[in-house]
C-alpha cells in the first residue's frame, strides 16, 4: 500500500518532491491505513476466530480488549490526519478520511456481510492509495491519478475471490457471502477471468495518456497476459486459485514498479 503511495507522489510531478511532503505524507496515509485495519479488526474478531487465515490476531486470540483496539484506533487515526493536515493539503486528507470511512465504516461493517459484490463495491477505498500520493503533492485530481486508482481497483476483486475460492469453506463458515459461497466456483472463476482481461486493458492507459513509455507499455503486455493465463487455468481447475492469488499480487507490485522506472527513464531522456 505504501508502495504505490510512493509511486503516486513520485508520478505526480517532474520534479524532486518536498522532503516534508515525501516523509510525512506517507506516514500520515499509513497511519490512517492502520486505523482502519485496526477498526477492520474490531469488527471482524467474532469472523476473525472462525477462519484459519486469520483466528491468530490478537483479538480472537484474546491478546486485546475490543476498547484497547478502538483507543489503537483513534490514536493512529488522529495522529495521521494531523500530519495530513499539517504537511500536505485539505484534499488529501479529506480523501484519506473517506478511504478510511469506506473501509471500515461501509466495507466491514455492511458490505462485506450484505453482498457477494463486497469487493467491488469497497475496493474503492483499497485502490485509493497512489491517488492520495497523487493528491498529497499536486493538491488536485487528475485524469492520470484517476488511471492509478483505477489499476487498482479493476485488480481487486481477482486478486481477493482467487483467494476466496481456496478458503471458501471458512467463509461458508462464518457466513461472509464471498462470491464462491454464494455463487459458486465456475461462476467466480469467470468473473475473474473476466477482471484479469479487463485489467490488461486497463493497465494500458498509463501508456494511452502520456504518463509512461515503451518500458512500462511492454511490462504491461506481459504482466497482464501471465495474470489472464493464470485466470484461464484457474477456470479450467480450481487447484490453481492460490497460484493466481499470488500472481495477483507480483502483477500489481510489477506494473507499479515499472511505472516508476519508466517514469525515471523518461525524465532522463527528455
Amino acid at each position: 500500500m505504501l508502495f504505490t503511495v510512493v509511486v503516486g507522489m513520485l508520478l505526480s510531478t517532474h520534479g524532486t518532491v518536498p522532503w516534508r511532503i515525501a516523509v510525512f505524507a506517507p506516514l500520515g496515509i499509513g497511519l490512517v491505513a492502520g486505523a482502519a485495519a485496526a477498526l477492520n479488526h474490531l469488527v471482524d474478531h467474532r469472523i476473525d476466530a472462525l477462519m484459519a487465515r486469520t483466528r491468530g490476531r490478537p483479538l480472537p486470540r484474546g491478546a486485546l480488549r475490543g476498547a484497547q483496539v478502538l483507543a489503537f484506533a483513534a490514536l493512529l487515526g488522529l495522529a495521521g490526519m494531523a500530519l495530513l493536515l499539517a504537511f500536505t493539503n485539505p484534499l488529501c486528507a479529506a480523501l484519506t478520511l473517506a478511504s478510511l470511512l469506506g473501509y471500515a465504516v461501509v466495507y466491514s461493517l455492511y458490505l462485506k456481510r450484505a453482498t457477494p459484490q463486497n469487493i467491488v463495491i469497497g475496493g474503492a477505498a483499497g485502490a485509493a492509495p497512489p491517488l492520495l500520493g497523487w493528491v498529497a503533492v499536486t493538491g488536485q485530481v487528475d485524469p492520470a491519478a484517476l488511471s492509478l486508482f483505477l489499476i487498482i481497483f479493476i485488480w481487486t476483486p481477482p486478486h481477493f475471490w482467487a483467494l476466496a475460492i481456496h478458503r471458501r469453506d471458512e467463509y461458508a463458515r462464518a457466513q461472509v457471502p464471498m462470491l464462491p459461497v454464494t455463487h459458486g466456483i465456475a461462476f467466480t472463476t469467470s468473473r475473474i477471468l473476466a477482471y484479469a482481461l479487463a485489467l490488461w486493458a486497463v493497465s494500458l492507459l498509463p501508456w494511452l495518456i502520456g504518463l509512461s513509455g515503451g518500458l512500462y507499455l511492454a511490462g504491461a503486455v506481459l504482466l497482464g497476459a501471465r495474470f489472464a493465463a493464470h485466470a484461464w487455468r484457474l477456470r479450467r481447475d480450481e487447484r490453481w486459485a492460490l497460484p493466481t492469488f499470488r500472481c495477483s499480487i507480483s502483477t500489481l507490485f510489477g506494473l507499479f514498479a515499472l511505472l516508476l522506472a519508466d517514469h525515471y527513464l523518461m525524465m532522463q531522456a527528455g
